[in-house]
Parts: C-alpha cells; structure tokens; sequence
C-alpha cells in the first residue's frame, strides 16, 4: 500500500500554501506522488492526498485521469512515449510505436518481463519538425529511425 513519505508529506503541506486554493496544487501534489510511487498514482494515493489537502477525491481524480502525463498504473524503469500525431505519424511514428512493441515483447502500456520498459502511443510531443520523435522519462529523442530509438532504448536500460 502506498503512503507519501514525510518529505512528501511536507511537499504537499508547502504546494496547498502556495496557491490561493488549494484546488490548484493538485498538480504538483500529483507529480510528487508518482516520482515516489516508480512512476505511477494509485488510488489509495487519491485517497491520501485527498485527506491531506482537504479536498474531494473526485477533484483529485478530475486531473488525474485528464492528463496523460499521470500514469494509472505501474510502468517500467524506462517509459517510453511514442509521438504518433499528425506530423509524426506522417513520418512514420506508428510503425516506429509498432517495431518498439515488437523488438520489447510488450503491447500498448505493458512492461516488458524483466521490467525495464513500458511503451505508450501518445499525442503530440511538441517536436513536428523533427519526427518521429519519443519521450523516455524525462528526456526526447528526435529524428529517429527505429534502429536508432532501439539503440537509444538498450543504452538507458
């Protein structure tokens, strides 16, 4: 079961005084959950945030399931984003989603049996003039050929 460390405890308590309502440090809140829950928000989180920042669970659940940039369920050490809108998919971005799937052994959202990668079609990743393009973690990957998104892929694992 997943509980806020202290850090994060305090973390929240700070975000709440921040903003004029504490409606509006949602966000950040769920941010901080999901760097110490490997990347993902459980419900018993909501739950928790929800006590901590005295506001509905319905309010907290309203952005997590309208951003993607949160994750529902557990995905691997490496999260890998496929752009596969207009621009990158003109340029190849769903085939490049397809050979990643199958060069992993996963299909949309899983990870993979040793649990190091999780790849996720995703709309636009803001970089049209240089796709196909990913996001694994933190950082992007652009002009990418599928061999080149494996090897990048296989260098971070």
């Amino acid at each position: 079961m997943f509980k806020l460390s202290s850090e994060g405890i305090d973390f929240v308590k700070k975000e709440i005084e921040r903003y004029e309502t504490r409606r509006s440090a949602i966000i950040p809140c769920l941010y901080r959950v999901q760097k110490e829950n490997k990347g993902w928000v459980p419900p018993e989180a909501v739950a928790e945030l929800s006590q901590l920042m005295d506001l509905p669970e319905a309010w907290i659940n309203e952005i997590l399931n309208f951003y993607t940039m949160f994750n529902k369920e557990p995905i691997g050490k490496l999260h890998v984003q496929v752009c596969c809108n207009i621009s990158c998919c003109m340029n190849g971005g769903r085939e490049l989603a397809s050979h990643l799937n199958k060069e992993f052994g996963v299909q949309g959202n899983e990870i993979s049996k040793d649990g190091n990668v999780t790849i996720t079609r995703v709309e636009c990743l803001g970089s049209c003039d240089t796709a196909p393009m990913m996001q694994v973690n933190d950082n992007y990957y652009e002009n990418l050929t599928p061999e080149k998104a494996v090897s990048v892929i296989k260098e971070l694992m």
